[in-house]
């Protein structure tokens, strides 16, 4: 009787229970990524007003409006400049950034079914450094001019996953063989980038250094382009595969029972992530946690359903980047720190907290 009552209630118009309570799932989560997007949006206005010049938070975003609509407010024309010519591009670029570690580690833990896989365990910063390195002491590099060291950062970074998936996709690429390719190939690059250092003149030095640390200051107006064309194709390509990855979590015989092909949404998941890491890692350096962290942190908050870990974990990397940015430059002003020690300094304790609070299951319930 209650069942017929259910059905006549659900054909008359009315939601079924399960219907209201998916609705509320669904619901929650998306106020929680938009909760996240308007901390993005206050951090900015914060942060921009952090620096040798006194600007109030009314007149960083005054200005930052007044760039979209002129004549709106009245704004100084040194604050206009200060603020949309040098800090806002910095935090523009540690958003992108920010989203592309976590969107790239959260499918990367996904399809190696493993919590400490991220762009940097799987060696591909690894491969960037050694670019690098490659430049600045012998000066070999496929790209002059202006863009010597980030092209070969780009190259190598790329050169670093194609080899590593090339490799898994000869003796199949499985989790394991990924994960072992990874660790080989960051091993090797990191070995080669090391005895570039042990040759190099102090000033080659100094720069493979401080790129190694990681740093958003080489964002400009002119980068942000390039990195949204790379997003606005790779990560809507990442979302398409967010079902594959659901089931996947279950294991490859599962998912190839239900008509999944492991093997080759690995290694395409694979080949996507490394584009978006290689394209922001030629820019930023060697930026560590943040892909590592922000999946666990969302995956802890929102469950495993990668419909919503996916853009859940690119936002709180964004979050923890700018955040962490934003420390870094004022914790011990005039002196800014490299952004990637200061990921690492934040990020070490607070993984070390997740894994203690954490149990085994949640990493893939």
């Amino acid at each position: 009787m209650a069942k017929t009552v259910r059905r006549i209630s659900t054909r008359a118009g009315k939601r079924s229970r399960m219907q209201e309570a998916h609705d509320s799932f669904v619901f929650a989560r998306y106020f929680f990524m938009a909760a996240l997007i308007a901390l993005i949006v206050l951090l900015t206005g914060v942060i921009i007003t952090l620096g040798p010049l006194d600007i109030s938070v009314a007149e960083a975003y005054r200005a930052l409006i007044d760039r979209f609509y002129p004549g709106r407010f009245e704004v100084e024309p040194l604050t206009s400049r200060v603020v949309w010519n040098i800090r806002f591009p910095r935090i523009v670029g540690g958003i992108l950034a920010g989203i592309g570690f976590g969107v790239c580690g959260c499918v990367m833990q996904a399809v190696l079914k493993n919590p400490l896989a991220s762009p940097f365990t799987l060696g591909i910063s690894a491969g960037a450094q050694f670019g690098i390195s490659l430049a600045a002491v012998v000066g070999i590099s496929l790209v002059g001019g202006p863009y010597l060291l980030v092209g070969n950062a780009f190259l190598f970074a790329l050169l670093c996953s194609c080899f590593i998936i090339g490799l898994a996709a000869i003796k199949g690429a499985t989790s394991e063989t990924l994960i072992l390719a990874g660790i080989a190939v960051n091993y090797f690059f990191s070995a080669m980038s090391q005895l570039f250092k042990y040759f190099a003149t102090d000033e080659q030095l100094r720069l493979m250094t401080s790129w190694g640390m990681g740093d958003l200051s080489a964002f400009s107006w002119s980068k942000i382009p390039l990195i949204l064309v790379v997003f606005g194709v790779c990560i809507p390509l990442l979302m398409l595969k967010a079902w594959d990855l659901n089931i996947m979590t279950s294991g490859d015989e599962t998912a190839k029972s239900i008509g999944v092909n492991a093997e080759h949404v690995r290694i395409f998941i694979m080949l996507v992530s490394s584009l978006v890491v290689a394209t922001v890692v030629c820019f930023t350096g060697t930026i560590s946690f943040i892909g590592l962290v922000a999946p666990h942190m969302a995956r802890m908050i929102l469950g495993g359903d990668h419909r919503f870990l996916i853009p859940a974990s690119g936002i709180l990397g964004a979050v923890v980047l700018v955040a962490a940015d934003g420390v870094a430059m004022n914790v011990i002003a005039p002196t800014v720190i490299p952004t990637g020690i200061m990921t690492s300094v934040i990020g070490v304790p607070f993984f070390m907290y997740l894994m203690l609070k954490g149990r085994r299951r949640e990493f893939w319930a």
